[in-house]
């Protein structure tokens, strides 16, 4: 009788014992609502896309300012360089966007100083989310516009950023909208390529450079 009274209060003291130990190692309310807060997902402009666009804009333009000079052209090199590096600063304060996902919607934004000279982005709650459209661009290519349920406005949806199969996964868990068919506007080996192009371009521009330069190639 002794032994089975033992028996039986040693069972129930480890039985509080794993109670107790199932209490400690269980979140709290406090924890439980921090953690489901998801931090804001942040997607930026692919790489990729940011140093072909850059390249290529100075394999167009750098040999200008030099052209302008040994062909005594009546715009001069200096203001000719000067607007070659707003052009530069204004694009890549363009090539700078980010997009932001939380859980209240999505953002469009950009750096401060890209703020004062180019754009300032914009911002929609999910809730007022309605649909997301295709429109077709003078290219045959899709982009998308979110359409929201005031119908006063739409918003495109950024289709360059890095990650873009996640944004529209993100996209479609927020909005229970449809996105299987919403596919990136151009892929990257398009860009390999183009940079492939640009490359080759800035080396004819270093050739044709060293030779007027040099007096091999007369310029008249």
């Amino acid at each position: 009788m002794t032994a089975n009274l033992e028996n039986n209060a040693t069972g129930a003291q480890r039985t509080a014992e794993l109670s107790r130990r199932q209490l400690m190692e269980s979140p709290s309310p406090q924890n439980m609502a921090v953690d489901s807060t998801a931090e804001p997902k942040i997607f930026h402009i692919s790489s990729l896309i940011r140093i072909t666009l850059m390249a290529l804009y100075g394999a167009l333009t750098l040999p200008l300012p030099f052209l302008a000079e040994v062909t005594q052209a009546s715009v001069s090199p200096a203001w000719l360089s000067a607007g070659l590096v707003i052009g530069a600063v204004i694009l890549w304060g363009a090539l700078s966007e980010r997009v932001i996902l939380d859980e209240t919607g999505i953002k469009v934004t950009y750096p401060a100083w890209a703020k004062l000279i180019w754009r300032r982005g914009w911002s929609l709650p999910w809730a007022e989310v309605k649909s997301l459209k295709p429109r077709s661009t003078g290219q045959g290519g899709l982009v998308y516009y979110f359409l929201t349920e005031a119908g006063d406005q739409a918003y495109l949806l950024p289709m360059r950023v890095a990650g873009f199969g996640a944004l529209v996964r993100e996209v479609q868990t927020k909005t229970d909208i449809d996105t299987t068919d919403v596919k990136p506007l151009a892929q990257p080996w398009m860009y390999m390529i183009l940079l492939g192009f640009t490359l080759l371009l800035l080396l004819i521009d270093s050739w044709v450079l060293a030779m007027v330069f040099s007096g091999q190639l007369p310029v008249t």
